[in-house]
């Protein structure tokens, strides 16, 4: 079903690239949605009114806030499709994020809502009548539910959409709601135990656990999240394939929405190579990689390798950090000479988490250059890791 609703409304859409093709199928997501959940939200109400069953009419209203969402992600993909314009040159595309923070600023509302109802329903008990049509009722919703989830998490994963995939884990836990509530009709009617309010009131936490997760979802990316380790992994190893690539630092992705990702990166080449040709080969990786939606501006960074010693004293010091942690990395190394002693100039790469011991860290690595080079002392600029942590293997 999932192929066939992609095939008849979305053109070219092997093109996920294309914000345009991308943006087809969030809206396709978001009709499909708002059609299922506006249809269970109605035939639900008749299944509560039938049972006079609170839990069922919680977990109707919980479809209605589902189409709710459908509708404000339909229009968060909309605008989010709109091109840049002189007072948004990066675009439009955090509209998503926005939609999504939106969604679940809702659900907790319902959420909210449906925790007081229940609470009242097991404080005050009434009866529920167990009825075939609405049991059917409730079994249909499940089967729909699941498939629901199973279409939102394929597209979610075909156009890379938090949105969607968090949509489909919701509707996941929405099969689990329903079928909570169908078992709440059935023990009553064959053990005479009414759980009725118990049954609303895990409904209810249901959503709120769902809103919670949306929410940390989306106010993520817009504060500014660590870019994924495994894009990180792709962009270094595919610089280091380019000639003349010695060594790759400070990677800064910058992130304005699904699609529309900017980055800044400082490659190593070697100083004594050709001005010109190494600005070549830079201007490659930036037209590559703008090829594959990826907006890369390159800083080149002078190597000195013809010095034996600046080399030997980098790959040594290069080691040494790591033994006060696995994690710091230096570059943008190298020695200027005096009469008295020798600055050893670079630069230290330092995660957030151990900041607060920069001054130990320094103190550390200028004892240890020290011991092993007399007369060096070492002039060290920290920076910051923007990346995620380093893996070692």
């Amino acid at each position: 079903m999932t192929k066939i609703l992609i095939h008849l409304f979305i053109k070219d859409h092997a093109h996920t690239g294309d914000p345009k093709i991308r943006s087809a199928y969030g809206k396709l997501a978001g009709t499909v949605g708002i059609a299922a959940n506006v249809l269970l939200f109605l035939v639900k109400i008749l299944a509560g009114t039938l049972a006079s069953s609170v839990s069922i009419t919680a977990d109707a209203f919980n479809n209605l806030a589902d189409a709710s969402s459908g509708i404000v992600s339909l229009l968060g993909f909309r605008m989010a499709e709109k091109p840049a314009d002189p007072e948004h040159p990066y675009g439009h595309a955090r509209y998503e994020y926005l939609s999504g923070l939106f969604v679940a600023v809702l659900i907790l509302v319902i959420g909210v809502e449906l925790l007081k109802t229940g609470v009242d329903k097991i404080l005050h008990p009434t009866e529920v009548v167990f009825r075939l049509l609405p049991a059917i009722i409730l079994v249909l919703s499940i089967l729909a539910k699941l498939w629901l989830s199973l279409f939102n998490r394929k597209i979610g994963k075909t156009i890379s959409s938090e949105t969607l995939i968090a949509t489909a884990a919701d509707s996941r836990n929405d099969v689990i709601a329903t079928a909570a509530v169908l078992a709440a009709m059935v023990i009553d009617h064959f053990f005479s135990v009414n759980l009725d309010g118990v049954m609303c009131l895990l409904v209810a936490l249901f959503i709120l656990y769902s809103g919670v997760g949306l929410l940390r979802e989306t106010i993520s990316p817009l504060l500014g999240r660590a870019p994924d380790p495994e894009l990180v992994r792709e962009i270094e190893e595919k610089i280091l394939t380019y000639p003349g690539v010695l060594g790759t630092h400070d990677l800064i992705v910058h992130d304005y929405g699904p699609g529309r990702q900017f980055a800044t990166i400082h490659v190593e080449m070697a100083a004594e190579d050709d001005v010109l040709k190494n600005h070549d080969v830079i201007d490659n990786i930036e037209r590559d990689f703008l090829a594959n939606g990826l907006h890369l501006l390159v800083h080149f960074d002078p190597v000195v390798t013809s010095d034996a010693a600046v080399g030997e004293l980098r790959a040594w010091l290069s080691e040494e950090i790591t033994h006060i942690h696995p994690e710091l990395t230096l570059h943008d190394l190298r020695i200027v000479p005096g009469p008295t002693h020798t600055n050893v100039i670079f630069d230290l790469v330092v995660p957030h988490a151990y900041e607060a011991e920069e001054i130990a860290i320094k103190q550390r690595i200028r004892t240890a250059v020290a011991q092993r080079y007399p007369n060096h002392f070492c002039v060290i600029t920290v920076d910051p890791a923007f990346g995620p942590p380093k893996t070692h293997g």
